[in-house]
């Protein structure tokens, strides 16, 4: 019914969106000036004066401090009140859960790591995620009860017609078909779980290469090799979860791996994963092969190939190269994505140089032909995707004045 609290057109949610609207503005801008609030949002000084007083009284916003150098009185700023809510995010890997808290802003207020290590947990899931959590929250000096909500990242993924991870034999410990109502249970705030490389593509889209994209694929190799797909805007996550794992895929050049979940391998990861990389040297004649873990080896060994012009370190960026296209072929002869981003130590480490390489490459095995990038989001992707996964619903859930 016309006039009903609530009903678009009224004044309660005209209000609650010129609110939101500013917070925006003032989340993209920083400080503002009522005047400069106002300019930006079209409303009149006496409403964005009503606004901005609303918002105080909400603890939304606070006054920052005054504008200088202009003639005339100095203005008052006002920005977004960083403590009216808090999120946390969880990046967990086989051997390490790691944990921070970001502010209403966005900004990093509390991190913490938990190693993990041994095919055995020592310690139940439940508590290994409760205690990462509890030291970010104790860093940022905060108690569990100030953070809004927790968005915690995977490999693989839980099926939503199971609530099972999936596609992650590697991780223990994760498997419990009871693990998260027991998480439900053990935390105070709301729980979201979504695929780590989904989140490096949130993060992408949000923050780094992939603004303004709402369609593309975003490739990650790193400790795995695994994929997101952005369509329309919003993340691809398939009927158990399991869309991006590309890892699994069959391509030319290797055999085939049946069973793969239990084998928890699979052709293009055979071709191109981290793995492959050490071993494409030495078939190259490279001697000097480092050790350690794959994923560190692989970059270390595809910077090198990119600081080379010539010999066997250009031909194994060259080879890498050619794998890598081989599997996002299929991928964009199917979705043709307008842009697709390299992400993970194994394929920026070799920055431009690989990148035009497998551009060239693609250009030749598939018919679309998307423009290749390389991502921004560089220090913990994964964690900083969750984080803002978990800001995007703190936000319209505290944002929200029209309730």
């Amino acid at each position: 019914m016309a006039g009903t609290a609530g009903t678009p057109g009224t004044p309660r949610v005209l209000r609650a969106m010129n609110d939101r609207a500013a917070l925006d503005l003032l989340l993209e801008h920083g400080p503002l000036s009522r005047t400069r609030i106002g300019k930006l949002t079209g409303l009149s000084k006496p409403t964005a004066s009503q606004l901005l007083a609303r918002l105080e009284a909400a603890g939304l916003v606070r006054v920052t401090g005054t504008s200088e150098g202009r003639p005339g009185p100095n203005a008052q700023l006002y920005a977004v009140n960083p403590t009216a809510a808090h999120a946390a995010g969880l990046d967990v890997t086989p051997t390490r859960i790691r944990a921070a808290v970001a502010d209403i802003t966005g900004r990093t207020v509390g991190e913490y790591e938990l190693p993990t290590p041994g095919r055995r947990p020592a310690h139940p899931v439940v508590q290994q995620v409760a205690d990462a959590l509890d030291g970010a929250v104790k860093a940022a000096g905060l108690a569990r009860s100030d953070v809004h909500r927790l968005v915690i990242g995977t490999p693989g993924a839980f099926d939503p017609n199971t609530g099972r991870l999936r596609y992650a034999s590697h991780l223990p410990g994760w498997h419990s078909p009871a693990l998260l109502d027991e998480l439900a249970a053990a935390l105070p705030m709301p729980v979201e779980y979504e695929n780590d490389v989904n989140l490096v593509a949130l993060a992408e889209q949000r923050l780094g290469a992939a603004r303004g994209h709402g369609d593309f694929v975003l490739l990650w190799n790193q400790e795995g090799l695994g994929a997101a797909l952005v369509l329309g805007g919003r993340l691809h996550r398939g009927w158990t979860g399991g869309a991006g794992e590309v890892g699994f895929l069959p391509v030319p050049g290797t055999p085939l791996v049946r069973q793969v979940t239990k084998a928890n391998s699979g052709g293009y990861q055979e071709l191109a994963g981290s793995q492959a990389v050490p071993k494409l040297a030495r078939e190259l004649g490279i001697t000097d092969v480092p050790s350690g873990p794959y994923a560190e080896v692989a970059a270390e060994l595809v910077a090198r190939g990119a600081d080379h012009t010539s010999g066997p370190y250009r031909e194994l960026l060259r080879t890498y190269a050619t794998r890598l296209a081989t599997g996002l072929a299929s991928l964009v002869s199917v979705l043709d994505p307008e842009l697709v981003v390299l992400s993970g130590s194994a394929l920026t480490a070799g920055g431009e140089g690989l990148r035009a390489l497998v551009q060239a490459e693609l250009e030749e095995l598939a018919a679309a032909r998307p423009r290749l990038v390389v991502g921004d989001v560089h220090e913990h992707p994964v964690l900083r995707g969750a984080l803002e996964s978990a800001l995007v619903t703190t936000r319209d859930e505290v944002f929200d004045t029209s309730r």
